[in-house]
């Protein structure tokens, strides 16, 4: 049972071509995401931000992998070792780690501390795959390669501070990707992963989706990592996004999803919620639900 949240702030935002993602973690704090804990029953610890030097002050091209494209690969091999540290730290303290984004590239920290002694499952909400190598994205923008990474897939094979050999592909789902690309695509038919799409969402409904995707990140696992991409929800709910595709989910989906979550509160182990772009937003919208899920995924409820 979680009682206590320590919340991380991960401004990281060399894995997006758009800047102001990294303002997010102080967007979600404004936003009232302490009192929303403590609405939810647990108690929240505020441990600060990892300091993250300015995209515009460094070179995106250094520290290439051998192969492909990976822009500012060093500054996020730096940030999320320094964040999977602190996710490991805060597991050992008996705490929860919940880490604030950032792009999706900071996932790659998250999932790595608490994969340290532990075999994770993984649900990924999510328009994307995040299923790029820096051989196969073409864009060359980390934050389409988060799972490639800790899968150890193409370049990240050899890159210890990425590749996790305790995340499984069988004990990963994704929940309401819409957005794909072709490689990625064949990819993901070609994993063991489960892909839960919107149209299965728009089939079965949310919470049988999302009942599904537990059962599977529980499978034989030590715990579960929920990774939160605000991308996923439609950008009529949520428009301070820097991908933002439509068809995503609802604002009451989205909410029944994490209350479904939180049924499973012993499984969870660890936590990111990313991809707030305060600059995009509106009057703060996207940052207030972003605090509002994380929430739910810890047990409040209207009543």
């Amino acid at each position: 049972m979680v009682s206590t949240v320590r919340i991380i702030g991960a401004p990281i935002d060399y894995g997006a071509n758009r800047r102001g993602v990294d303002m997010g973690p102080s967007a979600i704090r404004y936003a009232g995401l302490s009192d929303e804990l403590e609405q939810a029953g647990v108690e929240p610890v505020d441990a600060g931000d990892l300091h993250v030097p300015r995209a515009e002050e460094l070179d995106p091209d250094a520290d290439q992998p051998p192969e492909g494209n990976a822009k500012f690969l060093g500054e996020i091999e730096d940030g999320c070792s320094r964040l999977a540290d602190r996710v490991e730290d805060t597991l050992a303290d008996g705490e929860f780690p919940l880490v604030l984004g950032g792009d999706h590239s900071v996932a790659i920290g998250s999932m790595h501390g608490a994969a340290r002694d532990a075999d994770l499952g993984v649900i990924w909400f999510d328009a994307h795959a995040d299923l790029n190598t820096p051989q196969t994205s073409p864009s060359g923008n980390v934050h389409g390669m988060p799972l490639a990474a800790t899968l150890g897939r193409g370049a990240f094979g050899d890159m210890e501070w990425a590749h996790a050999p305790t995340v499984r592909e069988e004990s990963i789902a994704y929940v309401g990707l819409r957005s794909i690309d072709e490689k990625e695509r064949e990819m993901v038919r070609d994993s063991e992963m489960t892909a839960f799409t919107m149209a299965d969402i728009d089939e079965r409904g949310i919470t049988a989706v999302v009942e599904d995707a537990l059962e599977i990140a529980t499978d034989g696992t030590d715990g579960v990592h929920v990774s939160l991409d605000l991308d996923w929800l439609d950008p009529k709910a949520a428009p301070g996004v820097g991908t933002p595709v439509r068809g995503g989910a609802t604002y009451r989906e989205a909410h029944s999803a994490l209350e479904t979550v939180s049924e499973y509160d012993d499984a969870l182990r660890s936590m990111d919620v990313v991809e707030v772009n305060p600059i995009l937003d509106e009057a703060n919208e996207t940052a207030t639900l972003a605090a509002e899920l994380t929430a739910s995924a810890f047990g409040k409820r209207i009543l």
